[in-house]
């Protein structure tokens, strides 16, 4: 059943480093857009709490994740709800499965860049690994590094709506 909004649905998504502030900002945006909060360190953590042990565990997951939600944020955003992907699109490759979502169905999108340093980010990660908020698994300051080492930074050619944040 369609709902009746002001402004058409819109698919919302990441892009920032490990430790950026990607979660609490998916948070907030969830909440002030009065949209569908989907976080994927937090279904993962309880679809396959014991599975995932290294980072190519997380991709395995990550893949079999996508799977399944790409298909239902469609089904959302047809049905007149905005989503929040609080899922990284810190590679092209990752915002290319953000691309086939909106694409597919036309729906608006905006990829929300929360562009940090790493000595930003890991004074974050130090304090998330204190905190340990459900879904976040300790994490060293190599790993991060290691992770990172993968980021690509969204270019205006990849033709995204980029916002700031």
């Amino acid at each position: 059943m369609k709902q009746q909004q002001d402004t058409p649905p819109s698919l919302h998504f990441m892009c920032g480093k490990m430790a950026a502030g990607k979660s609490t900002y998916a948070r907030q945006l969830a909440d002030q857009e009065k949209a569908v909060l989907i976080s994927e360190d937090l279904w993962l953590s309880r679809l396959f709490p014991e599975e995932i042990q290294t980072f190519q565990d997380y991709l395995t997951c990550s893949a079999r994740l996508k799977r399944v939600v790409g298909e239902h944020v469609k089904s959302l955003l047809n049905d007149g709800i905005s989503v929040v992907l609080d899922f990284p699109g810190n590679t092209k490759g990752q915002r290319a499965w953000f691309r086939s979502m909106y694409k597919d169905i036309e729906a608006e999108h905006c990829l929300h860049y929360l562009a940090r340093s790493n000595a930003e980010c890991l004074v974050q990660l130090k304090k998330r690994n204190k905190e340990r908020p459900e879904g976040s698994k300790l994490t060293t300051p190599e790993e991060f590094m290691m992770v990172t080492s993968y980021f690509e930074e969204p270019l205006q050619e990849e033709g995204f709506n980029i916002r700031h944040a």
